[in-house]
C-alpha cells in the first residue's frame, strides 16, 4: 500500500512538474503607449529641406481600451533630441499619432517637432518613450536598413 501511494505521488509530481515546465515564462504586460513605427530615413536625398525633414517620423499608438492623455510623455533618441507633450493631448483607444521631425501646424493626429535637422540616424539609433514620471514606457532600436522599422 505504501509503495503504491508513493508511486501515485511520484506520478502526480512528475505530471505537475511537466505541466508547469510547459507553461513557459509569463508575458510582459503591453505598455499603455507603444512606439509602432519609425521612419528614420526620409525618401530621396537628405537635403535638409522641411519636406525632407518631415519624411522622417515616429508613430505612437495608444494600446489601452480608453483615452490616454500624453501630457508629460516625451520621445528622445540616443543623442538626447527630445520631443515633449507639454500640455493635455488626449488620444482615443487604439489610435495612433505621428510626430514629424520638421516644422508644421499641429492638427489632429499630426504633431511637428519643429527641428531644422534630422533626429533619427540612418545607420542605427534607438527611440525612447518615457511617461510624465520619467519611467521608460517603450523603446525601439534599429540598425542600417530599409529606412523604416515597425516596432
Amino acid at each position: 500500500m505504501t509503495r503504491r501511494l508513493l508511486s501515485m505521488m511520484s506520478a502526480l509530481a512528475i505530471a505537475a512538474g511537466g505541466s508547469l515546465a510547459a507553461a513557459g515564462p509569463a508575458q510582459a504586460a503591453t505598455p499603455p503607449v507603444m512606439i509602432t513605427k519609425v521612419y528614420y530615413n526620409s525618401p530621396g536625398s537628405d537635403t535638409g529641406s522641411n519636406s525632407s525633414l518631415n519624411g522622417e517620423y515616429i508613430r505612437l499608438t495608444n494600446t489601452r481600451k480608453a483615452v490616454t492623455n500624453f501630457k508629460g510623455y516625451h520621445v528622445r533618441d540616443k543623442t538626447g533630441y527630445t520631443y515633449s507633450f507639454t500640455s493635455d493631448f488626449r488620444v482615443a483607444a487604439g489610435n495612433s499619432i505621428i510626430i514629424y521631425t520638421g516644422k508644421g501646424t499641429n492638427a489632429g493626429s499630426k504633431r511637428y517637432w519643429g527641428r531644422s535637422g534630422y533626429v533619427w540616424n540612418n545607420d542605427g539609433d534607438t527611440a525612447y518613450l518615457r511617461n510624465s514620471s520619467g519611467s521608460l514606457v517603450d523603446s525601439c532600436s534599429w540598425g542600417k536598413g530599409s529606412g523604416s522599422t515597425n516596432c
